[in-house]
């Protein structure tokens, strides 16, 4: 069986900086996983680049076996239109650290209007299918408001809702808890680990280790564009083989916790 998605020696430059250097990664099905590493290890590019919002410089990525953002012509690859690659990112849902609602719409029609509009999906339908989401994400009660009468929280409950209404193959979640204050962010984690035991496919990338020790099947540890160490999360917090990962893990653990031996 082919993993639902792949990298293979992809590589992202801006500039003189490389923020992607060769990264390897096939995610399988139903499986949840985690990326964590320092800032400007190339994490949040990574998906990004997954998701085709940021154009690679060099590698493949594939979705269920289909080459992304490229096709084979006579014998050579050739970039797709933007609507070609925009039907492609259909399949895949992602998070953004901001919320990226529409403030002038409730936040039914945030959640209907792609898949009215976009996947023509008939109105009745999208209704329905966005009152259960946001009934699973425990917003089922505020249909009808608009972002703004929102808290943060409540708000990125509604963006991993809109993502899900168009029931993607994939899920991305680029440091969702990121621009929440610490006692939101609790909420938006106990909808990931709700969809993470449903069987979603997920790439996550996240600082909050004791949710990527919780939730994880695997675990990557990325730095400086590349992956240094990926494992099971037992492995990765428990016996981790790097001294740039030791040392990473130190910051949250403290350095008496982290195992010195290889």
């Amino acid at each position: 069986m082919k993993p639902v998605l792949q990298a293979v020696r992809v590589r992202k430059r801006f500039g003189d900086h490389q923020a992607l250097d060769g990264v390897d990664l096939s995610v399988e099905e139903g499986e949840v996983v985690v990326v964590i590493g320092p800032s400007g290890s190339g994490k949040s590019t990574l998906v990004r680049c997954l998701h085709q919002l940021t154009p690679i410089d060099g590698g493949a990525m594939y979705l269920d076996g289909e080459l992304l953002g490229h096709a084979v012509h006579r014998g050579h690859l050739r970039p797709l239109s933007e609507a070609a690659i925009t039907k492609q990112r259909r399949r895949m849902g992602m998070v953004f650290q901001q919320f990226h609602l529409f403030p002038h719409w409730t936040v039914l029609r945030n959640l209907t209007e792609a898949p009215v509009r976009v996947h023509g999906v008939a109105p009745a339908a999208a209704r329905d299918r966005a009152l259960a989401l946001l009934e699973r994400v425990g917003l089922g009660e505020r249909a009808n408001a608009y972002p703004r009468q929102l808290s943060g929280g409540q708000q990125q409950r509604v963006a991993i809702a809109r993502a899900l209404a168009t029931d993607p193959r994939i899920m991305f979640f680029d440091e969702p808890t990121s621009a929440l204050d610490p006692e939101l962010v609790d909420e938006v984690l106990a909808v990931m680990r709700d969809l993470a035991r449903s069987g979603m496919t997920m790439v996550v990338v996240t600082h909050e280790m004791a949710f990527a020790r919780e939730v994880a099947d695997r675990c990557v540890f990325m730095d400086r564009g590349r992956i240094v160490e990926t494992g099971p999360p037992a492995q990765i917090f428990g016996a981790p083989r790097s001294p740039r990962l030791r040392a990473f893990l130190s910051r949250f653990t403290g350095p008496s916790e982290v195992p010195l031996d290889a």
